[in-house]
């Protein structure tokens, strides 16, 4: 399928917004973008990036953000877009492993990038420096670069494509790179065409409550201008703003985590009544599992437009559920969108019976490779050639796939062994509770012993009373091996944007 890009929309709907940025009001017609886009293609080029070279985007949802992306996208590079709130030996690290040509950050953090850009080799580097919405020491003005270049597309334009960092919740984070696949800017890939199928056209108000740097809001975002529609960017994540800015625009997709589902929640019966939501058509939600009784509190308070799709930033295979089978199979992320999944034993590589725990394997790869890091690459992929995210769950006899935990989160104690996914979701879905996290700890006996650290709603709940109260609240739908033995209060978890918690850091201090 072709004929999909925004370059061919600013020849149909040229005044037609592409995205509008919530906290300015600032509007980007498609033929801005179109403009803006061809000119940076030719920056590109006039900083001597070929095909296939990588650039590094470090910046909030800034108003140039998805500009930058756009002129990647049709000059043939790789674009690589980083967390905000990395330090600057981490974004060192990915630039240099990513081997990025052009560094590009906003003013918002010229701290940072100052200390990035310090730390680069002058008479080696050879990355160049460029800032974003202000001036940063020792860099250049992207809108001046850019200003200088013709707005006429580039003689040699092609399809680049993302290569984003796995999130380095247990480890160094990986470069996700595919085979460069050398398509016309306007393909629409197989992906693409069902996100199509399902309302992503030109008549789209799409939000995707999350950081452009991230997987599924980058991609939703881009997929909803690819098609014509038009994109509201938000600069951070507020509950009632956010239901203020569906009701303002008339958003029809919108794109949430879980953790998202759950400040919504909280908010009081009045605040959530008082907004009309009844554009949305449909609620995408992915990056964590959901917890049920969020779940089925959001389809309760919504209707059944919630739309649940498991994958990673890898690209292998994927899963999706409507709200109508999962309300059949409460807890499913439902069935493959292509190919198989299996779970199987890693010790015999064979598939277990239905209804059994196993690590989840697809047998469509995608063709990703982990970045300078071919072991890695081949710690996730089967003999038989399948590859992996690293989680373990099920397939009923109907074939939907359901989650139990991730590989890398199990608590072995005694023994036994304890995915925590279970006591989280039964710790989050009391009403003095925010947010959780459950690991294991150091045992002299045991080896390890499940801890819980959580975030309560009002923090003048916090002590021993309120810690001796949910561990009982465990107890009465787990069985104790499963519950913590002990825990501790926090005013915030480590948890990215997405979603994902960085459980390495709560362990790093205990152990």
């Amino acid at each position: 399928m072709r004929g999909q890009h925004p370059s061919i929309h600013a020849q149909r709907t040229p005044d037609k917004a592409a995205y509008i940025m919530a906290d300015s009001g600032e509007v980007v017609s498609y033929k801005d973008l179109d403009s803006r886009t061809n000119q940076g293609a030719q920056l590109f080029r006039h900083l001597g990036l070929k095909t296939q070279d990588v650039i590094l985007i470090f910046a909030e949802n800034h108003a140039r953000f998805l500009e930058v992306l756009w002129a990647a996208q049709r000059s043939g590079l790789y674009f690589t877009a980083v967390s905000w709130h990395l330090t600057a030996p981490e974004i060192d690290y990915i630039l240099h492993d990513s081997g990025a040509k052009v560094f590009i950050a906003s003013a918002r953090f010229s701290a940072v990038a100052r200390e990035v850009a310090e730390g680069l080799d002058a008479q080696k580097s050879t990355v160049r420096l460029v800032s974003l919405g202000g001036e940063i020491s020792g860099f250049e003005a992207y809108e001046a670069l850019r200003d200088q270049q013709p707005s006429t597309p580039i003689s040699d334009e092609v399809a680049g494509m993302p290569m984003l960092y796995t999130s380095g919740t247990t480890g160094k984070p990986k470069g996700v790179k595919r085979p460069f696949p050398n398509d016309p800017i306007d393909l629409v890939h197989q992906g693409e065409i069902f996100f199509h199928r399902e309302g992503f056209d030109e008549n789209s108000v799409g939000l995707a409550a999350g950081p452009l740097y991230h997987t599924a809001p980058m991609n939703n975002t881009m997929r909803n201008q690819r098609f014509g529609g038009t994109g509201i960017v938000v600069d951070k994540f507020d509950p009632e703003e956010l239901l203020g800015l569906i009701e303002k625009h008339g958003v029809k997709q919108l794109t949430c985590v879980p953790t998202h589902f759950v400040r919504l929640l909280k908010l009081p019966e009045q605040v959530r009544q008082k907004y009309d939501l009844s554009s949305l058509e449909i609620v995408l939600h992915t990056a964590a599992p959901c917890p049920l009784d969020v779940k089925h509190k959001m389809i309760e308070w919504l209707g059944p437009i919630l739309f649940e799709y498991y994958g990673g930033t890898e690209g292998i295979g994927g899963t999706l559920v409507r709200s109508k089978e999962w309300l059949k199979y409460p807890g499913t992320i439902g069935k493959p969108v292509v190919g198989n999944v299996y779970a199987m034993n890693e010790d015999t590589w064979e598939e277990v019976p239905i209804g059994e725990e196993g690590v989840l394997y697809f047998d469509v790869t995608g063709n990703f490779r982990y970045h300078n890091d071919e072991a890695k690459t081949k710690s996730v992929t089967s003999p038989q050639g399948w590859r992996t995210l690293g989680d373990i769950g099920y397939v009923n006899e109907q074939g939907y796939v359901f989650l139990t935990d991730r590989k890398a989160n199990m608590i072995i104690s005694g023994g036994v062994n304890i995915y925590p996914q279970e006591a989280e979701n039964r710790l989050l879905s009391h009403p003095k509770v925010v947010d959780a996290a459950v690991f294991g700890i150091p045992h002299p006996d045991f080896g390890q012993q499940v801890k819980a650290v959580v975030q309560l709603a009002d923090s003048e709940g916090v002590g021993d009373q309120m810690e001796v109260e949910l561990i009982e609240f465990c107890k009465m739908e787990l069985s104790s091996i499963k519950c913590p033995r002990s825990i501790d209060f926090t005013e915030r978890l480590p948890r990215q944007a997405n979603g994902k918690l960085y459980k390495r850091l709560l362990q790093d201090h205990y152990l």
